[in-house]
């Protein structure tokens, strides 16, 4: 008799059994309501299938609408609006979600800003916008929505969207930095304080980047980003989306703050190459 273990792909539904307690977990993912990289997110979750919670900052009418067509495809689906950074108004989407679904499996926060302005123009109020927007909101939303999971038998998972260049910022986005830069002291500090209550509470960050390239960024500058990317294309919403996915399946990782960013981190690119190794010859 063979002594190999049976080698059949387990199912989503059997995954899910096995992780969350249900075949259908409830996912929430703030920012979801647009169609960026929370959106995406929330789709590739629905197709292994989660039960979708959308957000959106302050259109209500996006977030009913996305909900709506979710329903229509057959997923139970939810929707809130409302300031990630206002802590009421947190503890009130956990409520809601709670009474709707009666618990939350995993969170992604995926909601933030991004504005560049020069060092000599960017106010208090610049700094406070993002932190409140990128910092605070993912904090708050850890806080409420991870401790609720401490008290789910099966727990939840929860995972932090940061950015891979607050290692290495770019120029006129101080602001914005500052409040990303964060994420992975949030994501380690909720680690250490959610699984201390259930140890089956897990955070971890994903720290992607470039990806969804603005439609109307020039072809030299477009040229450029990938230039400085080791796997040499552009990021996409997807490749968050499957890290994510990735992330809330992994029972044994917590704490984890993994660049989604083609070896980005760690190219130096192909001019600092060449400057520092002018004369190199790969010949034979």
């Amino acid at each position: 008799m063979s002594k190999l273990k049976s080698l059949r792909l387990e199912t989503a539904a059997a995954r899910n059994r096995r992780l969350f307690g249900t075949d259908n977990p409830v996912a929430f993912v703030t920012g979801s309501a647009a169609p960026r990289v929370g959106r995406c997110v929330l789709e590739r979750l629905m197709a292994e299938g989660f039960r979708p919670i959308f957000h959106s900052h302050r259109d209500a009418s996006q977030a009913r609408e996305i909900a709506e067509e979710a329903t229509a495809l057959g997923h139970q689906s939810g929707w809130v609006v409302g300031d990630v950074g206002e802590e009421q108004i947190v503890a009130g989407w956990l409520e809601t979600i709670m009474s709707q679904f009666g618990r939350c499996d995993l969170l992604v926060n995926s909601a933030s800003i991004w504005n560049p302005q020069v060092l000599e123009r960017t106010s208090q109020g610049d700094f406070e916008a993002h932190f409140r927007a990128n910092a605070l909101g993912t904090a708050l939303c850890c806080q409420h929505f991870g401790l609720a999971m401490t008290k789910q038998p099966m727990g939840g998972s929860i995972v932090n969207i940061g950015d891979w260049a607050s290692r290495r910022p770019y120029q006129d986005f101080a602001a914005y930095f500052l409040s990303k830069a964060s994420i992975e002291g949030v994501t380690k500090s909720m680690a250490v304080e959610l699984a201390s209550r259930n140890p089956r509470v897990r955070v971890n960050a994903i720290l992607p980047g470039p990806v969804q390239l603005a439609d109307g960024i020039d072809a030299q500058k477009r040229e450029l980003i990938i230039a400085e990317c080791l796997l040499k294309r552009e990021g996409t919403a997807t490749d968050v989306a499957q890290t994510v996915l990735f992330l809330a399946s992994s029972p044994f990782v917590t704490g984890a703050c993994i660049p989604v960013d083609g070896g980005r981190t760690i190219y130096a690119g192909p001019t600092a190459d060449t400057m520092a190794h002018p004369n190199h010859d790969p010949g034979g």
